[in-house]
C-alpha cells in the first residue's frame, strides 16, 4: 500500500545497495524526538508508547506513532487544530467544532 508520495510504502526490512536508508532514518529520528519532547511537555508521552523512527524501502524516513487510544488520537488532532487556529481562525474553528461533536458522538456510542 502506498500513498501518492510513497510514504506508506513497505518498511525497509531487506536493504538494497544505493538507497540512502540512514539519511531517511536519521531525519525521522530527529522529527520523532521533536514530537516526543512536545508530547512530554504536554504530559501525553504515555499515550504514544510506540513512537519510533523508521524508514521505508525507498529510504524515506517515517515517524510511526504506533497504536494509540482513540482519546489520544483525538487530543492530538485537537492540538493540531488549535495550532492551525492561530493561523486561520475562522476555518479551523469550524473544523474544531466538528471534531468535538464527532468525539462526543463516539463517546456516547
Amino acid at each position: 500500500m502506498t500513498d501518492r508520495r510513497g510514504v506508506v510504502a513497505k518498511r525497509a526490512e531487506n536493504l538494497l545497495p544505493g538507497v540512502p536508508y540512514v539519511r531517511g532514518w536519521a531525519q525521522a529520528r530527529r522529527s520523532a524526538g521533536v514530537l516526543a519532547a512536545q508530547l512530554t511537555a504536554l504530559g501525553l508521552e504515555p499515550d504514544f508508547p510506540g513512537l519510533t523512527a523508521d524508514v521505508n524501502v525507498s529510504g524515506d524516513g517515517l515517524v510511526r506513532l504506533g497504536n494509540v487510544r482513540p482519546e489520544a488520537a483525538a487530543m492530538l488532532a485537537e492540538l493540531i487544530m488549535s495550532g492551525l487556529a492561530a493561523q486561520a481562525p475562522t476555518q479551523v474553528e469550524t473544523m474544531m467544532r466538528e471534531a468535538g461533536n464527532a468525539r462526543r458522538d463516539s463517546s456516547a456510542a
